[in-house]
């Protein structure tokens, strides 16, 4: 396979209608041709590989058949969207995905006409999709126009609750809307719960497999007065074999299942259905993750999430660090602590590889819980663990924690239970963009009564706060850490349990102070070191807690110094908000006192590398260095970067 794959027919495809030209058979060659330059563009860029390489036929089917962007094609989740996005005008761009000014790795409604919703959370699709479906018949403005209104959703998304209040709503409006459930058994990780069991069996049971197989196609062959009595004769014995449709409970015919790599399949099904759906219709469709690619095939996940890799081999071209990730340093953290507790269990999102809870569960596997992709009940379920004696690791991205939100607050806060929050992902990640920026949690959380809000400013603090929250039994407590890899600092064989609500002084100065809120604080130093050729020393406090502030270090800070800033990985209404109340409230601004909070701009910050995303929040060296000479009135630094 090599780095420039030939693709003579989709070299003439330009936008989805051009695929309207095309035969059955060149279409079967259209997919193979995708696949490769689906997997030859990711080889250069990284990514999300197996999602896409499992839907390229059906991508190619539904550009054939729909459309777009007159009827919409909504991706859940979209990670499987590369192919479509080659499809739809963008192959020329299909090499920037997930850089700074290039392709979005999710679909994203700015990008295209041809993405009529962005995503990059699950479950979202059939919501959308019915909105748009609605909004269709009740004459709704559009530039593209209304057509059909398609929402495309893996098995894995399948298993949230919203997935199923949309089809509920569906079936009870009875509007014109087409699910695909692409059943590949697996998420990100490999899936869990009923609802996977229930789809397993109602593909592998062998008396319907046995039938499907006989029946195949023998229905056609019969005189047409037939063919319905047989076709519902088919319907029956599947519904005593597999126990009845569920989703036909719900109010959606179904059709399958169905190879969703077999365009002679998929072609009939969706020209079928096309021409004659008139309400909710669920098409159950077959894949695997990675289709195509060996490499992919053979792992775990499927090949969900890559760096860069070698085409030949598939190995990933790794940048080595000598310093641990902050999620291996919290697994292993929480492992030392449940050692010696057997009341630790850890919960987590359909997520253990990324929240590293999946060491955790090889050697604690009845104290792991991986609960699909359901973060609310992740939350609801923590805290009845919580309540019933146990202490419960609450293991989610902070993008994911906003979905729990309600639950935090009307489960966990006000109950005072015990549940830890381990936030991994926070403060900005670089290639996936704002829709995974992990930005707002010291904002909702700290505004929370009697809840404990902590950041790491290094993987050693990080050790220190797992033990902490082990140990606190008195309320809610949660720690924030960043993506990838930590400083290389000394690391203590264990944690220690810090003091509720106290900070430390890291290093002693004069004129003004600065209190850093999480990980900046590496970006504080360097700033410093850049100062001291100025002759200037401030002093560097890292707060630990935004939730109980240290508001004898903060105000012993401004008895010393002439100005305060803050610093923080979060958004307006954060940490240094809650400094800035402390300060009204004691009456330091009456004497005239300068304070300053640095924290992430009023927008949403589009991928590139982290580096990048924080030099655009203005959270980098130079920024600190510049905001403590303009305090001092010594006017702005030359930006560093120009």
């Amino acid at each position: 396979m090599s780095e420039t794959p030939s693709t003579p027919l989709l070299d003439q495809v330009h936008i989805p209608s051009d695929l309207k030209r095309l035969s059955d058979a060149e279409l079967q060659q259209l997919a193979r041709e995708l696949r490769t330059e689906t997997i030859a563009a990711v080889s250069e860029t990284g990514g999300h590989l197996g999602a896409g390489l499992g839907v390229v036929e059906l991508t190619v089917a539904l550009h054939h058949v729909f459309d777009a962007p007159r009827d919409k094609i909504i991706w859940d989740v979209s990670h499987q969207s590369y192919p479509h996005k080659i499809l739809t005008g963008r192959r020329d761009r299909i090499r920037t995905l997930r850089q700074k000014g290039g392709l979005s790795g999710f679909t994203k409604r700015s990008e295209s006409p041809y993405d009529p919703f962005g995503a990059a959370h699950s479950s979202t699709s059939i919501s959308a999709a019915l909105g748009f479906a609605v909004a269709r018949d009740l004459g709704g403005a559009c530039d593209t126009g209304h057509g059909d209104a398609i929402a495309v959703i893996g098995d894995g998304a399948m298993s949230a609750g919203m997935a199923f209040e949309a089809l509920n709503n569906a079936g009870h409006l009875k509007k014109r809307l087409i699910v695909i459930l692409n059943d590949n058994e697996m998420s990100i990780a490999p899936p869990v719960g009923a609802l996977s069991s229930y789809l397993s069996r109602l593909y592998a049971g062998a008396p319907f497999q046995d039938f499907k197989a006989a029946a195949k196609g023998a229905i056609s062959m019969l005189p047409s007065p037939f063919q319905e009595g047989a076709r519902r004769a088919k319907d029956m014995l599947k519904g005593l074999a597999v126990g009845g449709t569920l989703f036909e409970e719900l109010g959606c015919s179904y059709v399958g299942p169905i190879d969703g790599h077999d365009l002679d399949q998929l072609l009939p099904v969706l020209r079928t259905v096309k021409a004659r759906a008139t309400g909710p219709m669920l098409i159950h469709v077959l894949t695997k993750k990675g289709k195509g690619y060996a490499p992919a095939e053979s792992a775990r996940d499927g090949g969900h999430a890559t760096a860069k890799f070698d085409l030949v081999t598939g190995k990933q071209k790794k940048t080595p660090s000598n310093a641990p990730s902050y999620t291996r340093v919290f697994a292993e953290s929480l492992l030392a602590e449940a050692a010696d507790d057997p009341r630790i269990c850890a919960i987590t999102a359909a997520m253990p590889d990324g929240t590293g809870l999946d060491l955790f569960a090889e050697r604690y596997p009845s104290r792991l819980f991986d609960v699909g992709i359901a973060e609310q009940h992740a939350v609801t379920f923590s805290a009845g663990l919580a309540a019933g004696g146990m202490r419960p690791f609450c293991a989610l991205y902070s993008t994911f924690l906003q979905r729990g939100y309600d639950q935090v607050v009307h489960d966990v806060a006000i109950q005072r239970l015990p549940v830890r929050f381990a936030i991994d992902r926070a403060g900005l990640v670089g290639a996936d963009g704002a829709t995974h920026a992990g930005s707002f949690d010291i904002t909702f959380l700290a505004t929370l009564p009697g809840f404990v809000v902590m950041a790491a400013a290094d993987e050693a603090e990080l050790r220190h706060m797992v033990a902490t929250a082990a140990r606190h039994d008195s309320g809610p407590i949660a720690f924030r850490y960043p993506r990838g890899e930590g400083t290389g600092i000394e690391m203590p064989e264990r944690g220690t349990p810090l003091e509720i609500g106290r900070g430390r002084i890291v290093q002693d100065g004069a004129d003004v102070a600065i209190l850093s809120f999480g990980t900046r604080l590496s970006e504080v130093m360097t700033a410093c070191e850049s100062l001291r050729a100025r002759g200037i020393t401030p002093t560097v406090a890292d707060a630990r807690f935004a939730k109980p502030l240290d508001a004898g270090m903060i105000l012993d800070l401004v008895a010393r110094h002439d100005a305060l800033i803050t610093i923080e990985e979060g958004a307006i209404g954060g940490f240094g908000s809650h400094v800035s109340h402390l300060l009204a409230e004691s009456g330091v601004f009456d004497t005239g006192f300068k304070f300053r909070s640095m924290v992430l701009p009023d927008i949403f910050i589009d991928q590139a590398s982290p580096a990048d995303m924080y030099a655009t929040a203005r959270l980098s060296a130079a920024d600190i260095e510049a905001r403590v000479l303009e305090v001092m009135g010594l006017g702005q630094v030359r930006d560093k970067r120009a």
